[in-house]
Protein backbone atom coordinates (compact mmCIF):
# COMPACT_ATOMS: atom_id res chain seq x y z
CA UNK A 1 0.00 0.00 0.00
CA UNK A 2 1.22 3.52 -0.96
CA UNK A 3 2.49 5.54 2.28
CA UNK A 4 0.25 8.85 2.53
CA UNK A 5 2.76 11.73 2.69
CA UNK A 6 2.38 15.28 3.68
CA UNK A 7 4.93 17.92 3.48
CA UNK A 8 5.20 21.61 5.16
CA UNK A 9 7.70 24.50 5.64
CA UNK A 10 7.48 26.92 8.44
CA UNK A 11 8.91 29.54 10.87
CA UNK A 12 9.70 27.87 14.21
CA UNK A 13 9.26 31.24 15.71
CA UNK A 14 9.76 29.62 19.37
CA UNK A 15 13.34 29.50 18.42
CA UNK A 16 14.04 32.87 17.67
CA UNK A 17 17.14 34.22 18.01
CA UNK A 18 18.80 36.84 19.73
CA UNK A 19 18.81 39.21 16.59
CA UNK A 20 15.07 38.05 15.77
CA UNK A 21 15.90 35.64 13.03
CA UNK A 22 14.04 32.48 13.32
CA UNK A 23 14.68 29.35 11.73
CA UNK A 24 12.20 27.29 8.65
CA UNK A 25 11.36 23.08 9.66
CA UNK A 26 10.76 20.85 7.19
CA UNK A 27 7.50 18.81 8.61
CA UNK A 28 6.89 15.64 7.35
CA UNK A 29 4.07 13.46 7.63
CA UNK A 30 3.67 9.83 6.79
CA UNK A 31 0.29 7.98 7.51
CA UNK A 32 -0.50 10.80 10.67
CA UNK A 33 3.49 10.09 11.49
CA UNK A 34 5.26 13.76 11.77
CA UNK A 35 8.89 14.13 11.99
CA UNK A 36 10.98 17.42 11.55
CA UNK A 37 14.02 18.33 10.07
CA UNK A 38 15.77 22.29 10.28
CA UNK A 39 16.10 23.54 7.20
CA UNK A 40 19.43 25.54 8.35
CA UNK A 41 17.90 28.31 6.80
CA UNK A 42 16.88 31.46 8.99
CA UNK A 43 14.34 34.60 8.16
CA UNK A 44 12.48 37.36 9.90
CA UNK A 45 9.46 36.17 11.06
CA UNK A 46 7.19 39.41 9.10
CA UNK A 47 8.63 37.64 6.00
CA UNK A 48 7.39 34.65 6.38
CA UNK A 49 3.65 33.72 4.59
CA UNK A 50 2.29 30.84 6.94
CA UNK A 51 -0.19 30.56 3.90
CA UNK A 52 2.09 29.90 1.17
CA UNK A 53 4.87 28.13 3.35
CA UNK A 54 7.46 30.20 1.60
CA UNK A 55 9.16 33.81 2.32
CA UNK A 56 7.24 36.46 0.65
CA UNK A 57 8.26 39.29 -2.01
CA UNK A 58 10.11 38.90 -5.40
CA UNK A 59 13.25 39.73 -4.23
CA UNK A 60 16.67 38.08 -4.60
CA UNK A 61 17.01 36.42 -1.36
CA UNK A 62 13.12 35.54 -1.52
CA UNK A 63 13.63 33.90 -4.77
CA UNK A 64 17.25 32.27 -3.40
CA UNK A 65 15.16 30.75 -0.24
CA UNK A 66 12.23 29.93 -2.09
CA UNK A 67 13.83 27.68 -4.95
CA UNK A 68 16.37 25.96 -1.66
CA UNK A 69 12.95 25.15 -0.36
CA UNK A 70 11.90 23.42 -3.87
CA UNK A 71 14.83 21.83 -4.11
CA UNK A 72 14.59 20.34 -0.25
CA UNK A 73 11.24 19.49 -1.19
CA UNK A 74 12.18 17.28 -4.48
CA UNK A 75 14.55 15.53 -2.63
CA UNK A 76 12.33 14.42 0.06
CA UNK A 77 10.17 12.77 -3.01
CA UNK A 78 13.81 11.21 -4.09
CA UNK A 79 14.26 9.37 -0.80
CA UNK A 80 10.67 8.50 -0.64
CA UNK A 81 11.26 7.04 -4.62
CA UNK A 82 14.66 5.12 -3.23
CA UNK A 83 13.16 3.76 -0.26
CA UNK A 84 10.53 1.97 -2.26
CA UNK A 85 13.23 0.47 -4.92
CA UNK A 86 15.29 -0.80 -2.10
CA UNK A 87 12.41 -2.41 -1.49
CA UNK A 88 11.87 -1.43 2.39
CA UNK A 89 8.73 0.48 4.21
CA UNK A 90 8.19 4.20 3.44
CA UNK A 91 7.90 5.72 6.91
CA UNK A 92 8.58 9.31 8.74
CA UNK A 93 11.41 7.77 9.88
CA UNK A 94 13.18 5.84 6.87
CA UNK A 95 12.96 9.48 5.03
CA UNK A 96 14.45 11.01 7.78
CA UNK A 97 17.43 8.94 7.96
CA UNK A 98 17.64 8.68 4.12
CA UNK A 99 17.73 12.73 4.11
CA UNK A 100 20.02 13.24 7.08
CA UNK A 101 22.22 10.09 6.06
CA UNK A 102 21.89 8.39 9.10
CA UNK A 103 20.41 5.25 7.91
CA UNK A 104 21.89 1.79 9.26
CA UNK A 105 24.42 1.04 6.95
CA UNK A 106 22.82 -1.95 5.14
CA UNK A 107 25.63 -5.14 4.78
CA UNK A 108 25.43 -6.64 1.08
CA UNK A 109 25.43 -10.32 0.82
CA UNK A 110 28.38 -10.86 -2.05
CA UNK A 111 30.55 -8.92 -0.05
CA UNK A 112 30.76 -10.81 2.77
CA UNK A 113 30.47 -13.78 0.77
CA UNK A 114 33.91 -13.02 -1.10
CA UNK A 115 35.95 -12.03 1.52
CA UNK A 116 35.09 -14.97 3.37
CA UNK A 117 36.47 -17.14 0.11
CA UNK A 118 39.16 -15.01 0.03
CA UNK A 119 40.39 -15.70 4.00
CA UNK A 120 39.54 -19.06 2.30
CA UNK A 121 42.16 -18.94 -0.14
CA UNK A 122 45.16 -17.95 1.91
CA UNK A 123 44.73 -21.23 4.33
CA UNK A 124 44.63 -23.44 1.27
CA UNK A 125 47.03 -26.30 2.52
CA UNK A 126 46.41 -24.93 6.27
CA UNK A 127 43.21 -24.95 7.26
CA UNK A 128 41.20 -25.62 3.82
CA UNK A 129 41.81 -27.79 0.92
CA UNK A 130 41.23 -26.31 -2.15
CA UNK A 131 38.18 -28.68 -3.39
CA UNK A 132 36.66 -26.89 -0.14
CA UNK A 133 37.12 -23.45 -1.41
CA UNK A 134 36.33 -24.87 -4.61
CA UNK A 135 33.08 -25.29 -3.74
CA UNK A 136 32.77 -21.92 -2.27
CA UNK A 137 33.85 -20.82 -5.01
CA UNK A 138 31.16 -22.45 -7.39
CA UNK A 139 28.53 -21.85 -4.58
CA UNK A 140 29.07 -17.95 -4.84
CA UNK A 141 29.18 -17.84 -8.41
CA UNK A 142 25.28 -19.81 -8.59
CA UNK A 143 24.40 -17.54 -5.51
CA UNK A 144 24.74 -14.27 -8.22
CA UNK A 145 23.18 -15.76 -10.43
CA UNK A 146 20.26 -16.74 -8.51
CA UNK A 147 20.01 -13.60 -7.41
CA UNK A 148 19.95 -12.24 -11.41
CA UNK A 149 18.02 -15.09 -12.12
CA UNK A 150 14.94 -14.56 -9.42
CA UNK A 151 15.28 -10.70 -8.39
CA UNK A 152 17.36 -8.95 -11.25
CA UNK A 153 20.30 -7.32 -8.79
CA UNK A 154 23.38 -7.78 -8.57
CA UNK A 155 23.49 -8.05 -4.68
CA UNK A 156 21.03 -8.20 -1.84
CA UNK A 157 20.94 -6.68 1.64
CA UNK A 158 21.10 -9.88 4.09
CA UNK A 159 18.17 -8.61 6.35
CA UNK A 160 16.11 -9.71 3.44
CA UNK A 161 17.46 -13.26 3.33
CA UNK A 162 14.76 -15.21 4.91
CA UNK A 163 13.63 -18.97 4.90
CA UNK A 164 11.52 -18.23 1.66
CA UNK A 165 14.71 -16.97 0.23
CA UNK A 166 16.45 -20.30 0.87
CA UNK A 167 13.51 -22.26 -0.49
CA UNK A 168 13.92 -20.28 -3.42
CA UNK A 169 17.71 -20.78 -3.89
CA UNK A 170 17.14 -24.58 -4.04
CA UNK A 171 14.51 -24.52 -6.04
CA UNK A 172 16.59 -22.51 -8.30
CA UNK A 173 19.94 -25.18 -7.87
CA UNK A 174 17.47 -28.24 -8.19
CA UNK A 175 15.51 -27.17 -11.35
CA UNK A 176 18.16 -24.19 -13.31
CA UNK A 177 21.35 -25.87 -12.18
CA UNK A 178 20.01 -29.38 -12.61
CA UNK A 179 21.90 -30.25 -9.24
CA UNK A 180 21.00 -33.63 -7.59
CA UNK A 181 19.80 -33.47 -4.02
CA UNK A 182 22.91 -33.84 -2.08
CA UNK A 183 24.64 -31.41 -4.22
CA UNK A 184 21.99 -28.93 -3.48
CA UNK A 185 21.62 -29.62 0.17
CA UNK A 186 25.83 -28.93 -0.38
CA UNK A 187 25.40 -25.92 -1.63
CA UNK A 188 22.82 -24.78 1.08
CA UNK A 189 25.04 -25.95 3.51
CA UNK A 190 28.19 -23.66 2.33
CA UNK A 191 25.53 -20.53 2.05
CA UNK A 192 24.89 -21.82 5.93
CA UNK A 193 28.54 -20.86 6.81
CA UNK A 194 27.48 -17.12 5.24
CA UNK A 195 24.57 -16.29 7.15
CA UNK A 196 26.51 -17.92 10.81
CA UNK A 197 29.16 -15.71 9.75
CA UNK A 198 26.29 -12.58 9.73
CA UNK A 199 24.83 -14.15 12.90
CA UNK A 200 27.88 -13.98 15.01
CA UNK A 201 28.62 -10.27 13.94
CA UNK A 202 25.16 -9.12 14.74
CA UNK A 203 24.37 -8.43 11.61
CA UNK A 204 21.12 -10.67 11.19
CA UNK A 205 19.16 -10.88 14.37
CA UNK A 206 16.91 -13.96 13.03
CA UNK A 207 18.06 -17.03 11.66
CA UNK A 208 17.00 -17.51 8.10
CA UNK A 209 17.37 -21.45 8.26
CA UNK A 210 15.49 -22.05 11.88
CA UNK A 211 12.77 -23.53 10.23
CA UNK A 212 14.69 -24.72 6.84
CA UNK A 213 15.49 -28.04 7.11
CA UNK A 214 17.09 -30.68 4.48
CA UNK A 215 18.31 -33.82 4.60
CA UNK A 216 21.03 -35.81 2.21
CA UNK A 217 19.88 -38.97 0.71
CA UNK A 218 22.31 -42.27 1.56
CA UNK A 219 24.64 -42.86 -1.37
CA UNK A 220 25.96 -46.25 -1.86
CA UNK A 221 29.70 -46.03 -1.50
CA UNK A 222 32.16 -47.66 -3.63
CA UNK A 223 34.75 -50.09 -3.43
CA UNK A 224 36.82 -52.66 -4.45
CA UNK A 225 36.02 -55.89 -3.60
CA UNK A 226 38.62 -58.70 -2.77
CA UNK A 227 38.96 -59.73 -5.84
CA UNK A 228 39.18 -56.48 -7.93
CA UNK A 229 42.00 -55.73 -5.10
CA UNK A 230 43.71 -58.30 -6.14
CA UNK A 231 43.89 -58.39 -9.89
CA UNK A 232 45.17 -54.19 -9.39
CA UNK A 233 47.72 -55.88 -7.12
CA UNK A 234 49.12 -57.93 -9.88
CA UNK A 235 48.63 -56.23 -13.08
CA UNK A 236 52.15 -56.19 -14.94
CA UNK A 237 52.14 -52.16 -15.65
CA UNK A 238 54.43 -51.60 -19.16
CA UNK A 239 53.81 -47.45 -17.78
CA UNK A 240 55.86 -46.04 -15.27
CA UNK A 241 53.51 -43.55 -14.76
CA UNK A 242 50.60 -46.00 -14.11
CA UNK A 243 52.50 -48.30 -12.34
CA UNK A 244 53.02 -45.00 -9.49
CA UNK A 245 49.62 -44.25 -9.61
CA UNK A 246 48.21 -47.85 -8.68
CA UNK A 247 51.05 -48.15 -5.86
CA UNK A 248 49.57 -44.69 -4.42
CA UNK A 249 46.32 -45.74 -4.64
CA UNK A 250 47.12 -49.02 -3.36
CA UNK A 251 48.55 -47.27 -0.23
CA UNK A 252 45.43 -45.43 0.97
CA UNK A 253 43.93 -48.99 -0.08
CA UNK A 254 45.89 -50.58 2.94
CA UNK A 255 45.89 -47.05 5.31
CA UNK A 256 42.35 -45.50 4.49
CA UNK A 257 44.10 -42.05 3.80
CA UNK A 258 42.22 -39.51 1.66
CA UNK A 259 44.14 -38.20 -1.49
CA UNK A 260 45.13 -34.99 0.51
CA UNK A 261 46.52 -36.47 3.64
CA UNK A 262 48.39 -38.84 1.48
CA UNK A 263 49.94 -36.21 -0.41
CA UNK A 264 51.15 -34.39 2.50
CA UNK A 265 52.91 -37.46 4.77
CA UNK A 266 56.48 -36.64 5.39
CA UNK A 267 59.08 -39.00 7.44
CA UNK A 268 57.54 -37.41 10.42
CA UNK A 269 54.73 -38.89 10.49
CA UNK A 270 55.72 -42.30 10.95
CA UNK A 271 56.83 -42.81 14.19
CA UNK A 272 56.72 -46.16 17.15
CA UNK A 273 53.56 -47.04 18.34
CA UNK A 274 52.60 -48.54 21.69
CA UNK A 275 52.63 -51.85 20.61
CA UNK A 276 56.24 -51.35 19.00
CA UNK A 277 55.75 -51.28 15.40
CA UNK A 278 55.28 -48.44 12.87
CA UNK A 279 52.47 -45.81 13.08
CA UNK A 280 50.96 -42.90 10.54
CA UNK A 281 50.05 -39.96 13.08
CA UNK A 282 48.66 -37.23 11.16
CA UNK A 283 45.48 -35.00 11.24
CA UNK A 284 42.93 -35.19 8.31
CA UNK A 285 42.59 -31.45 6.73
CA UNK A 286 38.83 -32.16 6.13
CA UNK A 287 37.64 -32.58 9.85
CA UNK A 288 40.68 -31.85 11.65
CA UNK A 289 40.48 -35.25 13.55
CA UNK A 290 43.41 -36.99 14.63
CA UNK A 291 43.83 -40.21 12.22
CA UNK A 292 46.52 -42.68 13.38
CA UNK A 293 47.24 -46.14 11.76
CA UNK A 294 49.08 -49.29 12.04
CA UNK A 295 51.27 -49.42 8.91
CA UNK A 296 50.31 -52.83 7.38
CA UNK A 297 53.58 -54.44 5.35
CA UNK A 298 51.83 -53.65 2.44
CA UNK A 299 51.74 -49.56 2.68
CA UNK A 300 55.38 -50.13 4.12
CA UNK A 301 56.37 -51.59 0.95
CA UNK A 302 55.03 -48.86 -1.03
CA UNK A 303 56.82 -46.24 1.24
CA UNK A 304 60.03 -48.05 0.59
CA UNK A 305 59.76 -48.85 -2.81
CA UNK A 306 59.77 -44.33 -3.68
CA UNK A 307 61.62 -43.46 -1.06
CA UNK A 308 64.70 -42.27 -3.73
CA UNK A 309 62.49 -41.15 -6.16
CA UNK A 310 62.86 -37.95 -7.05
CA UNK A 311 60.24 -36.06 -6.14
CA UNK A 312 60.15 -37.42 -3.04
CA UNK A 313 64.04 -36.49 -2.71
CA UNK A 314 63.46 -32.46 -3.27
CA UNK A 315 59.80 -31.83 -1.37
CA UNK A 316 60.17 -34.15 1.34
CA UNK A 317 57.31 -35.99 1.07
CA UNK A 318 56.55 -39.88 1.54
CA UNK A 319 54.89 -40.51 -1.52
CA UNK A 320 55.22 -38.73 -5.29
CA UNK A 321 51.67 -38.21 -5.62
CA UNK A 322 50.42 -36.07 -8.80
CA UNK A 323 47.71 -33.74 -8.94
CA UNK A 324 44.27 -35.45 -7.92
CA UNK A 325 43.07 -34.71 -11.18
CA UNK A 326 45.91 -36.32 -12.88
CA UNK A 327 45.57 -39.51 -10.38
CA UNK A 328 42.01 -39.73 -11.53
CA UNK A 329 42.56 -39.64 -15.20
CA UNK A 330 45.45 -42.12 -14.85
CA UNK A 331 42.93 -44.22 -12.33
CA UNK A 332 40.06 -44.85 -15.26
CA UNK A 333 42.72 -45.86 -17.99
CA UNK A 334 43.63 -48.53 -15.11
CA UNK A 335 40.58 -49.51 -14.61
CA UNK A 336 39.88 -50.55 -17.80
CA UNK A 337 43.39 -51.98 -18.32
CA UNK A 338 42.15 -54.40 -15.10
CA UNK A 339 39.07 -54.71 -16.42
CA UNK A 340 37.19 -52.88 -13.52
CA UNK A 341 33.73 -52.42 -14.24
CA UNK A 342 33.81 -49.17 -11.93
CA UNK A 343 34.13 -45.96 -11.82
CA UNK A 344 37.47 -45.72 -10.30
CA UNK A 345 38.78 -42.63 -8.17
CA UNK A 346 40.84 -42.04 -5.34
CA UNK A 347 38.77 -41.63 -2.98
CA UNK A 348 37.31 -45.49 -3.35
CA UNK A 349 40.79 -46.78 -1.87
CA UNK A 350 39.72 -45.03 1.51
CA UNK A 351 36.27 -46.60 1.21
CA UNK A 352 38.27 -50.16 -0.29
CA UNK A 353 40.27 -49.94 3.71
CA UNK A 354 37.34 -49.53 5.17
CA UNK A 355 35.51 -52.75 4.04
CA UNK A 356 37.22 -55.06 1.92
CA UNK A 357 40.40 -54.64 3.79
CA UNK A 358 39.24 -53.59 7.51
CA UNK A 359 35.59 -54.41 8.28
CA UNK A 360 35.79 -57.60 5.98
CA UNK A 361 38.40 -59.31 7.94
CA UNK A 362 37.11 -58.77 11.29
CA UNK A 363 38.54 -55.26 12.17
CA UNK A 364 36.23 -53.99 14.65
CA UNK A 365 34.36 -51.05 13.67
CA UNK A 366 35.02 -49.01 16.45
CA UNK A 367 38.97 -49.46 15.22
CA UNK A 368 38.07 -48.92 11.88
CA UNK A 369 36.12 -45.35 12.80
CA UNK A 370 39.19 -44.66 14.88
CA UNK A 371 41.90 -45.19 12.13
CA UNK A 372 39.06 -43.39 9.20
CA UNK A 373 39.51 -40.07 11.70
CA UNK A 374 35.33 -40.06 11.41
CA UNK A 375 34.31 -37.56 14.50
CA UNK A 376 30.99 -40.03 14.76
CA UNK A 377 30.98 -43.32 14.35
CA UNK A 378 27.50 -43.07 12.34
CA UNK A 379 29.66 -42.38 9.44
CA UNK A 380 31.62 -45.47 9.32
CA UNK A 381 28.57 -47.38 9.69
CA UNK A 382 27.39 -47.16 6.56
CA UNK A 383 30.21 -49.00 5.50
CA UNK A 384 28.77 -51.77 7.59
CA UNK A 385 25.34 -51.34 5.98
CA UNK A 386 27.36 -51.81 2.38
CA UNK A 387 28.49 -55.21 3.95
CA UNK A 388 25.76 -56.43 5.21
CA UNK A 389 24.13 -56.53 1.75
CA UNK A 390 26.74 -57.86 0.35
CA UNK A 391 26.94 -61.17 2.84
CA UNK A 392 22.88 -61.02 2.03
CA UNK A 393 23.65 -61.26 -2.17
CA UNK A 394 26.54 -63.85 -1.43
CA UNK A 395 23.69 -65.59 1.14
CA UNK A 396 21.04 -65.61 -1.43
CA UNK A 397 23.14 -66.80 -4.82
CA UNK A 398 24.41 -69.51 -1.83
CA UNK A 399 20.50 -70.25 -1.16
CA UNK A 400 19.95 -70.48 -5.76
CA UNK A 401 23.19 -72.87 -5.45
CA UNK A 402 21.98 -74.89 -3.14
CA UNK A 403 18.14 -75.50 -4.77
CA UNK A 404 19.75 -75.89 -7.96
CA UNK A 405 21.27 -78.84 -6.70
CA UNK A 406 18.64 -80.19 -4.51
CA UNK A 407 16.15 -79.62 -7.64
CA UNK A 408 18.81 -81.83 -9.77
CA UNK A 409 18.89 -85.09 -6.77
CA UNK A 410 16.33 -87.69 -6.29
CA UNK A 411 13.88 -87.51 -3.26
CA UNK A 412 15.56 -90.62 -2.31
CA UNK A 413 19.29 -88.35 -2.14
CA UNK A 414 17.83 -85.76 -0.58
CA UNK A 415 15.89 -87.53 2.61
CA UNK A 416 19.23 -89.85 2.97
CA UNK A 417 17.57 -93.27 2.60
Amino acid sequence: MNAKISILFYAKRAKASTSGLVPIYLRITVDGVRIEISSKRFIMPEKWSQEQCRMTGNSEEARSLNSYLDILKGKVYDAQREIVQEGNLVSAETLKNKLLGTEVKKRMLIPIFQEHNNRMEKLVGKEFAKGTLCRYQTCISHTKEFLKWKFNISDIDIKKIDYTFLNDFEFYLRTEKSCNNNSAVKYLKNFGKIIRICMANGWLEKDPYLNYHSKFNEVTRVFLNEKELQTLINKDFKNERLSLVRDIFLFSCYTGLAYIDTQKLTQDNINLGLDGNKWIFTTRQKTKTTSNIPLLPQAEDIIEKYKKHKICLNSGKLLPVLSNQKMNAYLKEIADLCGINKELTYHIARHTFATTVTLSNGVSIESVSKMLGHKSIKTTQHYAKILDKKVSEDMSNLSNILNLKMNNKKPSQIIGT
